[in-house]
Formats: structure tokens, sequence, C-alpha cells
């Protein structure tokens, strides 16, 4: 059936997200960091209603401020944990933490998990993803057997590089991680979105939920929220609009909006109208 024949209902079940061969319902991502307690962590992922979590590999390990026990502190039966690079400011660097990453999936029950979300980020002031170092180890992860989600630019050259090397996914940042500033890059974005093979995942930037709702509409196969639902008023309350507006802008993108015009078109029709 043809998705222009599809009832609102049929619309909404969708065909799920699939990176490397596994299949999620929810196309948002959360993550882990910034949250003021574990139980709010906890409660905002569940309002989110999420089933992949990233969780920073290096933070666990050094137990850094507000991560001790983090690993521990969510139920991976239910979630699908994406191990992630961050602190990472060179490919090395990162090659090595995505394979620690990779043993604390599976000593957390994961056995079979091989995610990783690539970051390498040597700037430290606006945190801007390193394009030559994330291909450099994309390519060498991909050929250990990772399935590589890479956090990039929103550079479509790029991208396919990425997606050439064997990335499971491509990553393009909307603005600066934390900024909060929405979706800058829209137009290359739109770009990475028609020419990828590979599910492409807005990570970095948005805000509020208007703005989940555009980088779905625009096609974005998924998305990655964290500070905007861990440093809201009420992060649950967040977590849940978020999750709603993801639904409400893949629901949009599939049901196809009218062309923009230069001019009016009234909403109804001038035929049949009684005239004095």
């Amino acid at each position: 059936m043809q998705t222009l024949d599809k009832t609102p209902e049929q619309l909404r079940q969708d065909t799920p997200l699939t990176i490397a061969g596994r299949s999620f319902q929810s196309r948002l991502m959360t993550g882990t960091g910034k949250y003021q307690t574990f139980e709010q962590m906890r409660q905002s992922i569940a309002a989110s209603g999420c089933e992949i979590v990233t969780v920073a590999v290096r933070r666990v390990q050094t137990n850094a401020p507000g991560h001790e026990g983090l690993a521990e502190a969510l139920d991976w039966q239910k979630l699908w944990m994406l191990p992630n690079t961050a602190g990472c400011q060179t490919a090395e660097e990162a090659i090595r933490v995505a394979r620690l990453g990779r043993e604390m999936a599976k000593l957390l029950g994961q056995e079979d998990n091989n995610f990783v979300k690539l970051e390498v980020i040597p700037d430290t002031r606006y945190l801007l993803p390193d394009p030559i170092g994330t291909l450099q180890a994309a390519t060498q992860l991909v050929k250990e057997g990772f399935a590589v989600l890479p956090y990039i630019n929103a550079d479509p050259l790029l991208a396919k590089h990425l997606e050439e090397a064997g990335c499971a996914t491509v990553m393009p940042l909307g603005s600066p991680i934390g900024s909060g500033q929405g979706i800058r890059n829209a137009a290359n974005i739109q770009i990475i979105i028609e020419n990828a093979t590979v599910p492409v995942v807005v990570d970095a930037g948005i805000g509020t939920p208007s703005e989940a709702a555009q980088a779905m509409e625009m096609g974005a196969d998924a998305l990655l929220i964290n500070t905007a639902i861990a440093q809201a008023q009420n992060p649950m309350a967040m977590a849940s609009a978020m999750g709603l507006a993801t639904n409400a802008g893949r629901l949009a993108f599939l049901a196809g909006r009218i062309p923009v015009k230069d001019y009016a078109s009234a909403s109804s029709p001038l035929t049949g109208m009684v005239r004095s």
C-alpha cells in the first residue's frame, strides 16, 4: 500500500527504525548526562519512550562526577546501550574507547552489542567534530565489526564518505552540542537526507519540541536529544514532549506537506456559491 493510500492509524504504525539489522519502534534516542539525579534520568528516559540510550564510556570508566554507577542505573534488558566516545580528541583515543564500550555492553548483558557513537572532538570551545579523525576512526572500527554511528558536521560529502566506509548511520549536528540553537544547517542536512542510504540521525542543538518536529519533517530517520531534556525545568515533561514531537514530525513527513506558494489559495472552492 502506498503512503497516499494509508489511513492515519496505518501511518502511525510505520516501519521500524533499523540500524545495523536491529529494529527499534522509537525514533528518539536520548542521553544520560547532565541530569540532577539518576531517578530523574530514569523517569525522563521512560517518559520519552526511547529505546536507545547513549552512555559516555570514558566518563563511566573513570567514575567522573555524575557518572558513578551510571551503567548499572538503567535496565539494559529494556534499553539498548549506545556507548559513545565522548571526550576523545583523536582517532586513536576514540578507537580505544570504542573497544572499552563494547566490553562494557557485554558485561551488562548485551553480548551482541557492537554499536558505538563515534565522537572525535579536539575543539574544546565549540565542540565541533574533527572530520578527518572521524573518518579514520570509523574506517578502522568498521573493520573491527562495529556498527558505527558517527557524529559529524552537516557535511554531505563527509556523510557520503562515512557511508561508503560502512557506517551504520550518519549523525549530522543541527547546531553545536548543548547550544539549543535548533536546526542551523537545514540545507546541508536536507542534502544528506536526500542522498543517504543509511539512517540519518540529527544529533545536537535541538532545544524545543518544535525543532525536533522540524528535523523529522525534513525526513530525518531519528533524533538524538540530551541537553534539551536533561536541563529543562521539568525534564520528564520535556522528554515526553520530545517523544511526541518526534512522532508528529515523522507522521507529517509521511503525510507529505503542501507545496509552498507565492500566492493565496482559497480553502473553499468558488464553484457552486450562492450569488445574489
